[in-house]
C-alpha cells in the first residue's frame, strides 16, 4: 500500500489535481491501461491508474471506477479541461516522465499488487 504522495515521489510526478496537497488516502493496487473499457472491467476501487490517455474519458472512468489516483505516463500533460474535471470529481491527477513499463516496475518493486489476477497457464489460449 502506498499514498498518492509516496507514488508522486517515487515516479517524480508533477501534481495537477488537487491544487496543493495530495489526499491522504491508501492506494492498494496498481492498474495500467490505455483502454478505459479494461479499466472498468479489471480495476478495483482504491487503485492508481497509469495511462497515456490524457482525456476527459480517463477522468470520467477513474471517477466511476473509484480510482484513487491517475498518473499520466511518458511526460504527457493534461489540458486545463481535464484538470478542471479532475478537480470537480475529486480525482488526484499526476504526470510522470517515466514510461508505463518503468512506472509499473517501480510501483511493483514497492510491493503494490496488480488489480488483475494472473491467468492460470491452463486457461491460456493455444
Amino acid at each position: 500500500m502506498l499514498t498518492p504522495t509516496e507514488i508522486c515521489e517515487l515516479l517524480s510526478c508533477t501534481v495537477y489535481s488537487p491544487a496543493g496537497r495530495l489526499p491522504d488516502v491508501t492506494i492498494r493496487f496498481g492498474c495500467a491501461s490505455d483502454l478505459m473499457s479494461d479499466v472498468l472491467a479489471f480495476s478495483r476501487a482504491g487503485a492508481v491508474l497509469l495511462t497515456g490517455l490524457v482525456t476527459i474519458q480517463t477522468i470520467q472512468t477513474a471517477y466511476i471506477a473509484e480510482i484513487g489516483a491517475v498518473v499520466f505516463v511518458r511526460g504527457k500533460r493534461p489540458s486545463e479541461e481535464v484538470i478542471a474535471l479532475a478537480r470537480e470529481k475529486g480525482v488526484p491527477v499526476m504526470a510522470t516522465p517515466y514510461s508505463m513499463y518503468e512506472s509499473c516496475g517501480l510501483l511493483c518493486g514497492k510491493g503494490l499488487p496488480s488489480t488483475m489476477e494472473r491467468v492460470p497457464a491452463d486457461r491460456h489460449p493455444a
